[in-house]
């Protein structure tokens, strides 16, 4: 098969993937939610009729008072006519609304933000504006997406003049203001002046005229800013139509190409075309060039071909493999955030001026160390390749949105003013740990790493195979699958998959594999004297497969493993223990599972391996446990729950509770840690408050410690039934290499899950043992 070839089978595969996900389990990505119990005759009678003409009198009376009886404080329109769709062009309202569904998705997950999407049969301008216009009872916002250049200005231009609310058209502001951030440090850090700076643009649409107009807000001078579109340049007296935007930029010049243009520029900006710079362009421009090529999914250069002509260049990209990825994900959450917080009127050009310097001044911070944890230690620092923040930065909310609505105070278009600053960041604080996309990190973590290779003992199974080719995919791992050749072959080529044994992934075949020899010696040695006879070895070694992916990791012949999608929890690690065994000091295994629900993610522990631990193995399990969970990025707070809440309750059960806390605040006192308490009491701060004010656990627990198996089984799987949460894990901890047990009733998403945290860790195993 060609390489043209596998291509288009790859997006097949991809584009089959993106519509099972979109239709199942059901159709599209969001849902509408009740806020408020309705258990009975009386909620239903403060719900509706007659309770619900009270706030409506209230709000008839003072129009403000919405804001406090009703969603519309915290509701965007995400508003579109389809016009101007990602690449896809002008493909209609009713096919936008997918990606209009996207947005929602992400004003919810980065800023706790619910959106309506509105899809408009609305070609023209004032059909477009008039029906907007229209909406404003509904909305806190309007965030306009997807309409074609020119008509997006007047669109806009109109709807600020006549609406009360902020109206934010997010390809022209949004693009802008990351642009902006990255310009300003770009320049900061070759030691320039935007003020005598020469910008020169491939592309001359919405996007781009926003990002020149912020530059020219930010101090760049018009005359120093030269336009490239498909024509050429804009210059004064081009016979070609320019419509009121762009011949801003109109330029007395006898340049006419972008070859020509781009002569001692200090900034390219690309809003165009893949290809449309040249290497060659790039040796004329000025000493450390600041290059934006932001054309999706192609950039204008490939970074690898631009850091070849001008080894001095900083380069950004709109891709996420790349460093310095300009993502609009990185504003508009946090700027609407900080708009509607405060009652906004508008989003004006200080409060867009305030998103450039929080995510400018942002990515000049030291990482916290919570977050250099989570990117396997390496720490990204301001530079060439750090220009602007991570879009998964979970500061960015902490930055934007306060300075948002300060800006929004400041300049007088905040008709609910911030009066306790404290709590306002405490209400971001909590939100942050409650939203943290909890993969992303660990993801991020995996793709960076050398590849690491991670066995996997049951190759045969569906939910592997399909995980292996996502694995190999998104450069998440090297995998090794242990099966029959023949039968792995048949159901790759079942299943639609295009991966092959050798070829894409490596193969360790039970009957016949030459190291069979090696693996019967090696399983002799380790498990001779636990009562494995040479004939059990052999058998071993030919039959069971967790045998032979733990042996494989012990001789440095794979970096991780998993194991446990068939058969029983304990037969599997019991081979992990046998073979693979404890790091030194632990006293015993045990396993951390994750929840991930609307309300974030919470770990439990432990789930899976001790039946009955004492206190000293309740604290260790604890710290092995808060060591995980920073690997994702999130500071731990642990709970140890019992049916007693703080001596309400005098047992043997309560009584190792608590002396499992005193032995975890003696020997690891940075953890945040208290016990023993009734898990409400763990999760929801204010009640407590109330049994007992002097706790050590301040917020949210999100790490749960339980006094036993039963426990911490039972709890796990009816929070996981009763809230539709994902379930990541279970996370063996205190073993001595990555190695994983995961259960029967795991999905092919979670292998992919699993195989991310193992191959994390055993980079940074292998980092630590380097050092």
């Amino acid at each position: 098969m060609s390489d043209k070839d596998e291509q288009e089978k790859k997006l097949s595969d991809f584009e089959e993937s993106a519509l099972f996900y979109h239709r199942y389990p059901q159709p599209g990505k969001l849902e509408i939610q009740a806020t408020k119990p309705l258990g009975n005759q009386r909620d239903l009678a403060l719900a509706y009729s007659p309770g619900v003409a009270a706030p409506c009198l209230e709000i008839a009376k003072d129009e403000n008072k919405a804001a406090d009886y009703t969603a519309r404080g915290n509701l965007v329109g995400v508003v579109s006519n389809g016009s101007a769709v990602l690449g896809l062009g002008n493909i209609g309202a009713l096919a936008s609304k997918p990606v209009m569904e996207g947005k929602a998705v992400l004003f919810k997950k980065f800023a706790g933000i619910d959106v309506f999407d509105i899809e408009i049969d609305a070609p023209d301008v004032d059909t477009m504006v008039q029906v907007t216009k229209s909406l404003e009872p509904t909305f806190g916002g309007i965030n306009l997406e997807d309409i074609k250049s020119p008509e997006c200005f007047e669109v806009e231009e109109q709807l600020r003049k006549q609406m009360k609310i902020p109206v934010f058209h997010d390809d022209q502001h949004g693009t802008a203001i990351i642009v902006a951030a990255a310009i300003l440090n770009g320049l900061e850090l070759a030691g320039k002046d935007i003020k005598t700076a020469k910008i020169v643009t491939s592309g001359a649409g919405a996007a781009a005229l926003a990002c020149l107009n912020l530059l020219v807000e930010l101090g760049a001078p018009y005359e120093n800013i030269m336009v490239t579109d498909i024509d050429g340049v804009v210059y004064k007296g081009r016979p070609i139509p320019c419509d009121r935007w762009k011949c801003l930029f109109e330029r007395e010049t006898d340049k006419r190409t972008l070859a020509e243009a781009i002569e001692g520029a200090d900034v390219f900006l690309g809003l165009s075309a893949a290809g449309v710079l040249k290497p060659e362009y790039l040796k004329s421009m000025a000493e450390k060039p600041l290059v934006m090529a932001l054309a999706n999914p192609t950039p204008e250069i490939m970074p690898d071909q631009a850091r070849a002509a001008r080894p001095d260049a900083m380069i950004c990209t709109g891709r996420s493999d790349f460093p310095n990825q300009v993502n609009n994900v990185l504003c508009f959450p946090y700027i609407f955030r900080g708009a509607l917080d405060v009652g906004a009127t508008a989003i004006n050009e200080e409060m867009k001026m305030a998103a450039v310097r929080a995510i400018a001044q942002l990515a000049r911070e030291e990482p916290s160390d919570v977050a250099a944890r989570a990117y396997s230690g390496e720490t990204p620092t301001f530079g060439p390749e750090y220009l602007i923040p991570s879009p998964f930065d979970q500061r960015l909310i902490l930055r934007i949105a306060p300075a948002v609505a300060k800006a929004a105070e400041d300049s007088g278009v905040a008709t609910r003013p911030i009066t306790d600053h404290e709590a306002y960041m405490d209400r971001l604080n909590r939100f942050v740990f409650r939203s943290g996309l909890a993969m992303k990190p660990i993801f991020a973590a995996a793709q960076a790493a050398p590849m690491q290779r991670v066995i996997y003992a049951e190759g045969e199974d569906e939910r592997v195979l399909r995980a292996a080719q996502i694995v190999i995919e998104d450069k998440i791992a090297q995998p090794i699958l242990v099966g029959r050749p023949e039968v792995i072959t048949a159901r790759l080529e079942r299943f639609g998959l295009r991966i092959r044994p050798e070829r894409d992934f490596e193969l360790i075949n039970p009957h016949s594999d030459p190291r069979y020899r090696d693996y019967v010696d090696d399983l002799i040695r380790i498990a001779g004297r636990k009562g494995v006879t040479p004939f059990v070895a052999r058998t071993l070694v030919r039959t069971n497969a967790t045998t032979i992916s733990a042996l494989a990791l012990m001789r440095g012949d794979a970096d991780a493993m998993l194991c446990g999608l068939e058969g029983r929890y304990e037969r599997h690690l019991r081979s992990v223990r046998e073979i693979v065994g404890m790091k030194e000091g632990a006293r015993d295994l045990s396993a951390l599972s994750i929840l991930i629900s609307q309300r974030g993610l919470t770990f439990y522990t432990d789930t899976y391996v001790s039946l009955d631990p004492c206190a000293e193995e309740l604290a260790e399990m604890t710290i092995l446990a808060a060591e995980e969970i920073r690997r994702f990025g999130v500071e731990p707070k642990a709970a140890l729950v019992s049916h007693s809440n703080f001596g309400s309750r005098p047992s043997e059960s309560a009584s190792k509770m608590r002396r499992a806390t005193e032995i975890l605040h003696k020997i690891a006192p940075e953890i945040m840690a208290d016990g023993e308490m009734h898990s409400d009491s763990a999760l929801v701060p204010e009640l407590r408050e109330r049994v007992f004010q002097h706790s050590l656990l301040e917020g949210e627990a999100n790490l749960l410690v339980f006094p036993n198996l039963d426990a911490a089984n039972i709890t796990l799987n009816a929070v996981k039934s009763m809230t539709d949460s994902l379930h990541v894990g279970p996370i063996l901890l205190g073993v001595a290499r990555p190695a994983h047990v995961i259960t029967t009733s795991v999905t092919s998403r979670g292998v992919v899950n699993m195989t991310a945290i193992a191959a994390v860790e055993a980079a940074q195993q292998q980092a630590s043992a380097a050092r």
